[in-house]
């Protein structure tokens, strides 16, 4: 099991192994933790520090236990705290193949120990939340997520602090549809009212987020499918078009949405071929041309380069390198006669 990074969430953890057993040995707990032993006894230090009355028993049948007979001290959170401990349960149940019952109860218990108020909006947040494949990656600001699901669920006006990717602070005024995990981030998709068209905002990258007067009704309920839209339609320096006979779930492994736009082209299959894939029109959107190739060659079909030309002079020297390697010696040098 990969390690458990927040240290509030593994403590966590810890806890409800240590409530759900009798005895815990140390070499059983790094292990369902994911740590070594070393950071399974500076996590029982912490705990006891806290007040949590943990023994350690020594020996070969030694390991760690909560005291017989003692009540463990109820832990405070904030509701900032309990969305970092989320957080941080989620990056560990994505990164691990076999979840752990404990990170699954952990938060519910929080939750029910809290004042209604703050339940009810970590429920906010959590009902605004949508995870497509949220894998670790960076952590959001646990405040700022909070005003984020605040907005979204209550479809209210936000005044946020951006940072964009070169570095420049802004100010936008935006309306907020809804928040997604995606490939390890969470972004916000939102009308920006200064821009006036729709934008995809990384949570990580705002700073601050306050509720505006004034509400607004969304135009869409797909929020997933208008940030997979916005990954397709980004900025880019190179527009590639692909014509590609093969089905479409063959394509999408190779180009998934988040890449590609996909077109059926009419009158697709070949001739006297009724058995035959269609033809695809692909549009992708592509800051550079490197990592073509070795797609266009692992689509293993047919595939004809609409534009640019200068991925076809690079799919032309990818061959030539491919060719070279089959043959064990350079091309050019066959060509000449001199191998």
């Amino acid at each position: 099991m990969s390690s458990v990074a927040d240290t509030t969430a593994r403590a966590l953890q810890l806890l409800e192994l240590l409530q759900s057993a009798q005895l815990r040995r140390g070499v059983e707990l790094a292990d369902r933790l994911g740590v070594d032993q070393r950071t399974v006894r500076r996590d029982v230090a912490r705990l006891f520090e806290l007040g949590v009355p943990v023994e350690t028993l020594r020996g070969r049948y030694g390991g760690y236990r909560l005291a017989p007979g003692q009540r463990v001290l109820p832990l405070v959170f904030s509701s900032e705290e309990v969305v970092a401990v989320f957080l941080g349960l989620a990056r560990a149940q994505a990164a691990s193949r076999d979840p752990e019952v404990a990170a699954q109860t952990a938060l519910s218990k929080i939750m029910r120990a809290m004042p209604t108020a703050d339940a009810k909006r970590i429920d906010t947040l959590l009902g605004a939340m949508t995870n497509t494949s949220h894998d670790g990656g960076v952590a959001p600001d646990p405040a700022v997520m909070l005003t984020l699901a605040e907005a979204v669920n209550l479809r209210q006006v936000l005044d946020v602090r951006y940072v964009s990717g070169e570095g420049v602070t802004s100010r936008r005024v935006i309306h907020p549809y809804g928040l997604v995990a995606h490939s390890g981030r969470w972004y916000l998709v939102a009308f920006d009212s200064d821009k006036q068209k729709e934008r995809t905002f990384r949570v990580d990258r705002i700073r601050t987020a306050r509720l505006e007067l004034g509400t607004f009704v969304p135009p869409h309920a797909d929020v997933v499918g208008r940030l997979l839209d916005h990954f397709v339609d980004a900025d880019y320096r190179w527009r590639v078009v692909l014509r590609i006979r093969e089905t479409e779930e063959h394509i999408r492994v190779h180009l998934p949405r988040t890449v590609a736009r996909l077109e059926t082209l009419d009158g697709a299959a070949a001739k006297g071929r009724e058995d035959a894939p269609p033809w695809h029109r692909a549009e992708i959107r592509a800051e550079n041309l490197e990592w073509l190739p070795p797609v266009i060659a692992a689509l293993g079909c047919e595939v004809v380069i609409e534009c640019p030309d200068e991925l076809r002079y690079r799919v032309r020297a990818a061959a030539t390198r491919l060719l070279d390697a089959a043959v064990g010696e350079p091309l050019g040098i066959r060509r000449n006669g001199t191998g």
